[in-house]
């Protein structure tokens, strides 16, 4: 009988490490007060659904996806996020906001766009884990509408982490640099011929740049294709009209 006691209590104190109550993420979580409570976050949150979880100081908060984890362990509840979510926009409800009518557009403004999952400083070239789906209040009149529009582009200057994505963030990833020697290639028609030129400027695969033939010292134009190579020709002219980007591998 003592034993069986001792070891009801031992149940009751872990509590929810041993019996944690299933919850499921909202498709569309909003906040209303400024507060963000584990009943906005998940369906089935019960009892712990006014348990808070971070303030909401503006239209929308970007919440760590482990963190409202471990927050919903301590309140007894098991979220499981089997999607692998690693960030949680939380919108404006429309309850809490002044006026009606701005507050019905707040929630109509609620889309999925594109994320930064990470900090990015100026050159470094944006990978397909860098990315994330997320809610957000509104969208850049530029976002992508596909990761794959992002992918292998370098940011043009730092970017934080949860920030949407917009087009006018990132540019062709660099694969020339001023001042390197590289090589240049005409082809045409079966005829190949090549150089080797000195780069007179940086350039991104698929954008034109300066080169100086080093016998001739002669300045052609020549279109980046990969970390020292360039072409000129007709095929420079197909690559600059595709607008290829360059993906770092």
């Amino acid at each position: 009988m003592k034993r069986a006691l001792i070891l009801a209590i031992l149940l009751a104190a872990a509590g929810p490490a041993f019996a944690g109550q299933a919850v499921t993420l909202r498709a569309d979580a909003t906040d209303s007060d400024g507060v963000v409570t584990l009943g906005e976050l998940f369906v089935g949150a019960g009892a712990a659904s006014a348990t808070p979880v971070a303030a909401k100081p503006g239209r929308s908060v970007m919440l760590d996806a482990r963190a409202v984890q471990l927050a919903a362990a301590r309140a007894g509840l098991d979220w499981a996020n089997a999607e692998g979510v690693s960030r949680i926009i939380v919108g404006s409800g429309p309850a809490g906001a002044a006026g009606g009518s701005a507050a019905s557009a707040g929630a109509r403004g609620n889309v999925e766009v594109l994320t930064y999952a990470r900090n990015f400083a100026a050159g470094e070239v944006v990978q397909p884990q860098d990315l994330v789906w997320a809610k957000a209040a509104a969208a850049p009149a530029d976002a992508p509408s596909d990761a794959a529009q992002v992918i292998g582009l370098a940011a043009k200057r730092p970017l934080r982490a949860g920030a949407a994505v917009s087009g006018r963030d990132v540019a062709a990833a660099q694969v020339i640099k001023a001042g390197e020697m590289i090589t240049v290639v005409y082809q045409n028609d079966g005829i190949s011929l090549s150089l080797q030129g000195k780069a007179l400027s940086a350039a991104g695969v698929g954008e034109s740049f300066s080169v100086q033939n080093t016998d001739s010292k002669k300045v052609i134009q020549a279109v980046a294709v990969g970390p020292g190579q360039a072409i000129v020709g007709p095929a420079a002219d197909q690559l600059k009209a595709s607008s290829t980007r360059y993906a770092l591998r």
